[in-house]
Order: structure tokens, then C-alpha cells, then sequence
């Protein structure tokens, strides 16, 4: 199976992911709640897809070991661990969430929000930017 372009796509995903994570945000603090609905399912979608891309490509690809670029690489490092760590919190938080929401429980939804928002965007984001790193700029 040629998976060479996953990583891109999978880049692409986790960045739709981010733009309606942050969009979703904004229609609820605007109470403009079918619209944050509407982007927060649209995020957890382009999660999913992500999600199913990645694993495709690292069960054909394997893992890569980034260069030893100094600096560079702590910085990498420094942005991959908390985001493989959170990336593992963040599928039962987002459906913890996503159960609260959709059972009308709107207290314990925004309380689990808090929580599982952040680490979404981070974990979405730096996605996008270790993917940056792996294969635009580096080159791994």
C-alpha cells in the first residue's frame, strides 16, 4: 500500500480539526449553539479521519527517528512528548464530553469542555507543527 502522502493529509485533517475546534469555541461564546455543534461533531470528524490515517501510515511505515539537529531536535522533543501523552488522554475526554453534550447534561458538558478544549487545540495543533518538522523542514 503507497502511504507516502498520509502524512500530508493527515496534516490537512488535524488542521481542519484545529480551525473548527477554534470556530466551535467561538459560536458558543457567542450562544450560537447549533453552529458550535455543527463544528465540534465537523472537528471530532476530521479527528477520526486523522486518527485512522495515522494509524495506517505507522503500521506501514513504522516509526522515524528524528536527526540529531542539537537544539532542534530538544525542541522537538519537547513538543512531541506531552503531545503523544495528551494525544491518549484526549480520546476519552473529547468522548466524555461529547456523551454530557449530546445527553443534555449541560453543567457537566461545559465542566469537561474546560478541560478536554485545550488539550484538543494543543494536540491538533502540534500535530500540524511535529508534521512540519518530520517531513517539510527536516526532513526525517
Amino acid at each position: 500500500m503507497r502511504t507516502e502522502h498520509l502524512p500530508l493529509i493527515n496534516a490537512v485533517f488535524n488542521s481542519l480539526s484545529t480551525i473548527c475546534l477554534i470556530l466551535g469555541y467561538y459560536s458558543i461564546r457567542k450562544k450560537r449553539e447549533l453552529a458550535h455543534k455543527k463544528f465540534m461533531i465537523s472537528a471530532f470528524s476530521f479527528s477520526s479521519i486523522f486518527l485512522a490515517g495515522y494509524l495506517t501510515y505507522h503500521y506501514h511505515h513504522g516509526s522515524s527517528i528524528f536527526p540529531d539537529l542539537g537544539w532542534i531536535k530538544t525542541l522537538y522533543l519537547l513538543i512531541l512528548v506531552p503531545h503523544v501523552i495528551l494525544a491518549v488522554v484526549m480520546l476519552p475526554l473529547i468522548l466524555t464530553t461529547f456523551y454530557h453534550a449530546f445527553q443534555g447534561n449541560r453543567e457537566k458538558h461545559k465542566k469537561w469542555a474546560r478541560v478536554t478544549f485545550p488539550i484538543w487545540v494543543y494536540v491538533s495543533f502540534t500535530g500540524v507543527v511535529i508534521y512540519l518538522m518530520v517531513h517539510q523542514w527536516f526532513k526525517v
